[in-house]
């Protein structure tokens, strides 16, 4: 068994990138598949007949330029999207607040899309009844802004 692994290295290549991609999906945070890529390109090396040395410069080459260059664009691709896409928090940044109870840089109460949340104002004080638009999210409470008089119609 040893004798043929030593003589077929595409093997450990095919198990090492299947390895990873599997650990990648456990993962998901786009490094292992990187590695798995640079596993595929000892794969590469290994059948064009390159000694196993130049296989294994090959594997740590590619990883390495793939989690410099590749993961960083991927992720930041990953992550960026239109706003119907977006997901629970970063949805509610931009949407428009009613102040339900006065709201200044310690504390207040918003209405946002029906549900009540505590609030902070960025500055100054909102008044009840004032339209305000949601600018960030700090754990369960809502940071605000006096909406533009341009934006209530």
């Amino acid at each position: 068994m040893s004798v043929w692994l030593l003589e077929n290295w595409w093997a450990l290549w095919l198990t090492l990138f299947l390895l990873f991609a599997v650990v990648e999906m456990l993962t998901l945070d786009l490094f292992f598949i990187m590695l798995g890529g640079g596993a595929l390109a000892g794969l590469v090396a290994d059948f064009a007949g390159a000694d196993l040395w130049l296989q294994i410069i090959a594997f740590c080459v590619v990883s390495l330029l793939m989690i410099g260059f590749v993961r960083p664009v991927a992720l930041k691709h990953l992550h960026k999207g239109p706003a119907d896409q977006r997901s629970n928090i970063e949805r509610l940044i931009g949407e428009s607040a009613l102040v339900m109870e006065a709201v200044s840089e310690t504390g207040g109460l918003v209405k946002i899309g029906g549900d009540v949340w505590s609030a902070r104002s960025e500055s100054g004080v909102l008044a009840p009844g004032q339209q305000a638009v949601v600018s960030a999210i700090d754990g369960a409470t809502a940071i605000v802004a006096p909406q533009p008089e341009s934006a209530i119609q």
